[in-house]
């Protein structure tokens, strides 16, 4: 017989939503990133957070309006349906899901490296690969997020309070500790930007700036979950971002004036190499050994709460496109007792191992699920720029203010950070995209849709095949990995105007009020 089949409970607070947002945030990302944005912007990368932050907060405050108003299970899927149809919710579903489940595997290879300083056993010789305990480890850390998050909403929350303790003690520890060895002198050594304003740009895809601040879609996740979600989810995404960009700038600076200025003879780009393991490193270097063990221990744990968040949030993406009718009907089923989409979370189980066994790097990730996380990201302003013109009526108990600039800005600055990732992670990742466009079509009596016909789906969704096809040509004649036809920064201008146009076309081309529907509360 099958289970019953049981409903979400509303058990999360403001607390438990913040900590969501901030322990989603504070993952690999801080352990990592400093070096690689120095190595590809010098002192400048300051400056490529501050971009990054900003970015993320537009789309953060995009997503108020939407999480406010229609607080559903897998949002970020649900939402474009909603708007748009079948036919986008499938186009978003699959690279969501891809760059969901396959954080938590980054996550947990980010611990198990870091974790290899003390046993060298769990990575090969002079590689970042694991070995076979290596990728024990990394299995058994994924077994430890799939049971804190069987059994219930809450099991998992409590789990997630306790551990975001101990993430924002130590880079506040090392914050501190940076600052007494600054030297200012190394922000002007070779020059504040000794690469440009490209590279500023390209630090905030390739140095895994995008990567580091990616936390807010696990507050939309579970919406359906939060107590007062109308007050709850605005504040929570809002301060997650706000406190994430101060705490990032400021590790940035510490260890740009903290790096011994001995090590930048050769200027910038060595920086990553030199410090691999960038606030462990370094505080070897400066002789701080205490600094350099709590930063282990806080490299395994940091990463290992993340995880476990993206395997809370990571079913509701499953189950969000299940309920968005393009996806195997069977994940949107909820337990009875638990009040968690179960099937969902096995396959995400099953997801986060499989993406462990190309035993991938850090570095060889990121870059490719920043572009993805953005990419379903950025569908939010059109969404709500759509839901504006067609859904006017609907309650909406947190309303974005000057929408007309910060809808296509922000939009403008998501396709700016998917081009910025350059030319080899465009390319095949758009690709599929369109791929999975003409799948679509060619498989349309095998994918069941209920309230549009093929026709309105296509033309709902045809602005977005067309962004992906403008913007591949873009960065394949732009200087970030293509021929470099058009020189910089003329290419990330061609962007920005391709994304004005496209915002334009996609926000005017929403499901007609009268085919319109919102669905109900069903989720709670």
């Amino acid at each position: 017989m099958s289970p019953v089949q049981g409903k979400f409970k509303r058990q999360l607070s403001l607390t438990d939503l913040t900590f969501i947002g901030l322990g989603a945030i504070f993952g690999s990302g801080w352990l990592f990133a400093a070096s690689h944005v120095s190595a590809i912007a010098g002192p400048a990368g300051i400056i490529s957070w501050l971009l990054g932050g900003f970015a993320v907060l537009l789309l953060g405050i995009v997503y108020c309006e939407l999480g406010a108003a229609l607080p559903r299970a897998g949002g970020i899927i649900r939402y474009p349906v909603f708007s748009h149809g079948e036919l986008m919710g499938y186009l978003m579903g699959l690279i969501t899901l891809i760059a969901f489940s396959s954080l938590i595997a980054i996550e947990v290879v980010a611990a198990r490296q870091y974790a290899a300083a003390w046993f060298p056993f769990l990575s090969q010789p002079g590689s970042s690969n694991p070995t076979l305990p290596g990728w024990a480890l990394q299995f058994a850390m994924l077994c430890l997020f799939f049971v804190l998050n069987y059994y219930s909403v809450k099991t998992f929350a409590r789990a997630n309070n306790i551990v975001s303790v101990f993430k924002f003690v130590v880079p506040l520890l090392v914050i501190v500790v940076l600052f007494t060895h600054f030297k200012p002198a190394n922000l002007q050594v070779h020059g504040f930007a000794p690469f440009g304003l490209s590279g500023i740009q390209a630090a905030v895809s390739a140095g895994g700036i995008i990567f580091a601040y990616l936390g807010l879609t696990p507050i939309i996740s579970v919406a359906s979950e939060v107590r007062s979600p109308q007050r709850t989810i605005p504040i929570a995404l809002i301060l997650s971002v706000l406190l994430s960009t101060l705490i990032y700038v400021l590790l940035q600076i510490a260890f740009l004036g903290g790096v011994p200025t001995e090590t930048l003879s050769d200027g910038w780009r060595g920086v990553g190499q030199a410090f691999a393991l960038p606030y462990r490193d370094i505080a070897l270097a400066l002789g701080v050994g205490w600094l350099a063990f709590l930063v282990v221990s806080d490299a395994v744990i940091s990463p290992s709460g993340t995880g476990n968040i993206y395997m809370n949030a990571t079913p509701r993406v499953v189950y969000g496109w299940a309920r968005g009718g393009t996806f195997f009907k069977s994940f949107s089923r909820i337990d009875a007792a638990s009040g968690i989409p179960r099937p969902a979370l096995w396959l995400t189980f099953a997801l986060s191992v499989f993406w462990t066994l190309p035993f991938p790097s850090w570095e060889a990730m990121i870059n490719v699920v920043s572009a993805a996380l953005v990419l379903s990201y950025a569908v939010a302003p059109v969404t709500v720029a759509a839901l504006r013109r067609n859904a006017p009526s609907l309650h909406r108990p947190f309303r974005v203010r000057w929408l007309a600039v910060l809808g296509p800005l922000s939009f403008i600055i998501a396709a700016l950070i998917v081009y910025w990732s350059g030319w080899g992670t465009v390319s095949w990742l758009l690709g599929l995209q369109i791929a999975m466009f003409v799948v679509y079509l060619l498989c349309r009596r095998a994918v069941p849709t209920h309230r549009l016909s093929l026709a309105q789906q296509v033309k709902s969704s045809l602005w977005l095949i067309a962004f992906y096809l403008l913007i591949i040509v873009a960065s394949y004649l732009g200087t970030f990995g293509g021929i470099g036809a058009i020189s910089h920064p003329w290419d990330t201008g061609l962007v920005a105007l391709i994304a004005l146009g496209i915002y334009g076309w996609g926000a005017r081309t929403g499901i007609p009020a009268a085919l319109l529907d919102l669905g109900g509360d069903d989720d709670e």
